[in-house]
């Protein structure tokens, strides 16, 4: 025999292996590992695994950018918008009165009947054809938001509803959307009433101003935009579309960019919405972190969230720190934003996480965090896209080493043309996770989530259900009478349940296709 056959051979064993014990008498888990495995190396049925498999919730997900720009094209179109051809920059009418191409101001519109402008679009508001070297992937990712703006108000409603059909395509159970609600209101509100380093005077400053009408009107809007979506998706008809059985929570997203009376402005009425609107589970800061004012206000920030977490106790904070690399700041820019988010930002969860193995004691920082239980949002393709921080160069092997719980999620599915099936995908490619390991993320996606209630399970970490909920684990589709009237009483538990349900389902049909028919 020759030898360059003995690995083929070796590789046929293993398949033959696997194919045997996925028939034999192993649980549904087991059997859907092995078969797992059989497809690893194969992209075509890997990738249709990863798609089917139940992903549980997608905790870091923009709404603006989660809409992919073929959709944005469609909402400019019908309400007129102009675009500069130059920028793809969007605009108010009056347009040029002709597509013609040589229109320099045409409408949107005009791009359905001009391949080469609506290829622009795409390639202006998105990740599609961007090529390293020509412009940095930060600069190009961050700068599509500008160019699409003019059109994300008035479609609130429309990108709720993309965004929790394509978490259904995904087989997502729960998405939570951050979102600057109150379009601005409170911004405006904070520049109107002016800027004092004393928090309690400049939050009274805001109460006595009109804050409370601007939380009643950003609840009356999503009101308004949840309408929309119910009627959209035909919620609650036989017809129902899958997106109606995603369950959404918002995070009220405060634009760390702006001015400090602003920012505070924003973070109350975030912590405002969050205790009196059960729509709102939470706050997190967004907007560039290398940014010249999001570097320069850190701290100042951090005293702000310190102070209101102190007012408002319950309220979930989830930050984005450490989306940063070497270069893209000095570095001792690198050295304390993840620590500092935890201690005195009080994050229960964080973004990205990329730089940590350059903050003070590192290691010492990933024990805390493990300790401490929090989450670390995982955003590979965003990551690799604007930091060029991918492979072994990025930390999530050392979080998942170090006991730190992660889950993967887009970020801004519809810019960076992804979504959560391709970031699985990518995660097995380069990590060589296990399904098991896949399935503890989804199961910790939900864990971590910011849904109201108790936990389905008393031990996280090996996924012990609570005694009410134990027995039943084995036929989670028909809970008993206890552990029903604890799912009532705790959405999380509820919603965690429902993973469970799904999953049970997918490795029941999985079992099935082990073994492919001769």
């Amino acid at each position: 025999m020759h030898r360059s056959t003995l690995p083929r051979l070796f590789l046929l064993f293993l398949l033959y292996a696997a194919m045997a014990a996925a028939q034999s008498g192993t649980s549904p888990e087991q059997r859907a590992s092995y078969y797992f495995e059989t497809v690893r190396r194969q992209p075509s049925l890997l990738l249709v695994f990863l798609r089917d498999m139940p992903k549980g919730g997608d905790l870091h997900n923009h709404l603006s950018g989660s809409i992919y720009a073929e959709n944005l094209i469609d909402f400019a179109a019908h309400d007129g918008l102009c675009v500069d051809r130059a920028s793809s920059l969007l605009s108010t009418a009056p347009c040029d009165a002709s597509c013609d191409r040589s229109a320099t101001r045409p409408a949107v519109g005009c791009s359905y009947a001009d391949q080469s402008l609506y290829n622009a679009l795409i390639d202006a508001w998105s990740m599609r054809n961007w090529e390293r070297g020509h412009e940095s992937g930060h600069d190009h990712f961050f700068s599509t938001f500008d160019k699409f703006r003019a059109v994300t108000p008035s479609h609130v409603g429309d990108a709720i509803a993309e965004a929790v059909q394509r978490a259904a395509a995904d087989h997502l159970q729960y998405v939570e959307l951050m979102h600057t609600a109150d379009d601005m209101q409170s911004a405006e509100l904070g520049a109107k009433v002016g800027w004092t380093q004393d928090f309690a005077a400049a939050r009274e400053k805001l109460r006595s101003g009109g804050l409370e009408a601007v939380v009643a009107s950003t609840r009356k809007q999503l009101d308004g935009d949840e309408a929309k979506v119910r009627s959209m998706l035909q919620c609650g008809n036989a017809a129902a579309a899958p997106g109606c059985e995603v369950t959404v929570r918002y995070l009220y997203q405060v634009l760390r960019g702006l001015p400090p009376e602003s920012v505070f402005a924003q973070m109350v009425t975030g912590f405002e919405l969050a205790s009196t609107d059960p729509r709102f589970v939470g706050l997190n800061l967004v907007m560039p972190e290398d940014s010249y004012v999001p570097m320069r206000d850190f701290d100042l920030h951090m005293r702000m969230l310190d102070y209101l977490h102190g007012i408002y106790p319950k309220v979930h904070i989830s930050l984005h720190a450490g989306e940063l690399a070497m270069g893209l700041v000095p570095p001792e820019g690198l050295r304390f934003h993840i620590r500092e988010s935890i201690e005195r930002g009080h994050a229960e969860r964080i973004g990205h996480g990329v730089s940590v193995m350059y903050e003070r004691e590192p290691l010492r920082l990933l024990r805390e965090m493990a300790q401490s239980d929090i989450l670390v949002e995982i955003c590979l393709t965003s990551n690799d896209v604007i930091l060029g921080v991918k492979g072994e160069a990025h930390p999530l092997a050392v979080y998942r080493r170090y006991g730190v719980p992660v889950a993967l999620a887009t970020d801004d599915e519809g810019v960076s043309r992804t979504d959560l099936t391709r970031e699985y995908f990518r995660a097995v490619e380069t990590y060589h996770l296990s399904y098991v390991d896949l399935k503890g993320m989804a199961r910790q996606s939900l864990e971590h989530s910011f849904l109201s209630g108790s936990s389905l399970w008393r031990n996280a970490r090996q996924f012990r259900a609570v005694a009410a909920c134990e027995a039943d684990r084995s036929h989670a589709r028909h809970p008993s009478p206890a552990c029903q009237a604890f799912l009532n009483a705790n959405e999380r538990a509820r919603t965690q349940w429902e993973l469970e349900e799904d999953l049970t389902e997918f490795e029941a049909k999985l079992s099935a296709a082990a073994v492919p028919a001769k």
